[in-house]
């Protein structure tokens, strides 16, 4: 039996397998309001096989977007063309769906990645972004405002009520994203975080504002629903956030009864010195994995369902997290399974597709 297919539970949701779709910022929104791009996009993903689709990051508020063509849910405008999506994934798919909530603080106002992703000036057409401390993200990029009180609870309050949105269009699940250098990252780590209040120097108080709004956003959302949040274990910085600081976090939230947490790393300083490989990320999760009850997500350069097998049986992590990789090949589920002799769902209209050597490797859905 593979264990990459083994279904896992994470709250009262069981996923079928282990194979999770991480979210991936695609910046063809309109105005925060999802396109065609997203319907084609995504459909074509719920088809996978996987176990668990994870949309991108959604802003929530218009400030808190990486560019202007990031997708959000924080009006009745993007819940209207949100719901008109939801709706169409549901139609042709019983792949359980998830939203991560995302602002980007200081690194929003960008370009889009495929015109050089800089920052957009104020002066150009950008705008004001906001951060613990007014501490650019890079040399020749604008200061961030940094976040008041009034500010930080304004933020909150925009947290809280994406979260009824997305309650009302019927999510199976949440992911509050602290990593990657965007907002809650910003608070966590000491390279961004210059405060001397309850929300800076120690690292109590740089934890707080993220436990803070899980707490906030877990009695929002139904109790049955999970709620899981994904980090950044490490800045790569020396000085900056880390694993040690990560454990803690972790079991913080563990103690709060997060549903998972989804483990990262970077995003958060230009300095950051990473040594990227296969499997890179994975002693960050199985680092976690050992001081936490809750179900842990590896993620980085999975590539392989060998490779993807051999993370779960060892217990290095719960599930798999896949991101560029299932762009590149949207059928990876499928070709996982048959080359570890396991099944996976997939839509009626494709069944004939099976391979002849393969007969009985789809599910119905």
């Amino acid at each position: 039996m593979s264990k990459l297919f083994e279904p896992i539970t994470l709250g009262k949701l069981t996923l079928e397998n282990r194979i999770v779709i991480a979210p991936m910022c695609q910046y063809s929104s309109d105005e925060g309001k999802a396109t065609a791009w997203h319907h084609a996009h995504l459909g074509q993903l719920s088809f996978s096989g996987a176990g668990l689709l994870i949309l991108e990051a959604t802003a929530v508020e218009a400030a808190g977007r990486i560019s202007a063509e990031d997708l959000g849910l924080w009006d009745d405008a993007t819940e209207a063309a949100m719901k008109d999506l939801i709706t169409g994934l549901r139609e042709n798919s019983n792949m359980p769906l998830g939203l991560q909530l995302g602002h980007a603080g200081r690194k929003a106002s960008c370009a889009a990645p495929w015109i050089g992703g800089a920052q957009i000036a104020q002066s150009a057409g950008g705008w004001q972004t906001v951060a613990p401390s007014a501490v650019a993200f890079a040399q020749g990029t604008e200061a961030p405002e940094a976040m008041s009180l009034a500010r930080i609870d304004q933020l909150k309050k925009a947290y809280i009520e994406t979260v009824r949105r997305a309650d009302r269009l019927g999510f199976d699940l949440l992911e509050l994203h602290g990593a990657h250098g965007y907002l809650l990252h910003q608070f966590l780590s000491p390279l961004s975080n210059q405060r001397t209040d309850q929300y800076g120097g120690s690292l109590e108080n740089r934890m707080r504002l993220l436990l803070e709004i899980f707490q906030e956003i877990r009695a929002e959302f139904p109790v049955e629903k999970p709620i899981g949040v994904r980090i950044s274990a490490t800045d790569w910085v020396e000085g900056g956030w880390d694993l040690e600081q990560s454990i803690e976090l972790a079991k913080a939230l563990d103690e709060l009864g997060c549903s998972y947490i989804h483990v990262s790393s970077g995003g958060l300083s230009p300095h950051q010195k990473i040594a990227v490989g296969p499997n890179y990320q994975v002693p960050f999760a199985d680092g976690i994995k050992r001081y936490v009850k809750m179900p842990v997500i590896a993620v980085g350069l999975i590539t392989e369902p060998e490779q993807a097998e051999a993370i779960i049986g060892t217990g290095q992590a719960d599930m798999i997290a896949l991101a560029r990789g299932i762009l590149y090949n949207p059928r990876w589920p499928w070709h996982a399974a048959a080359k570890l002799g396991a099944k996976v769902s997939a839509p009626k209209q494709y069944w004939r597709s099976e391979p002849h050597g393969l007969k009985g490797l789809f599910l119905p859905e």
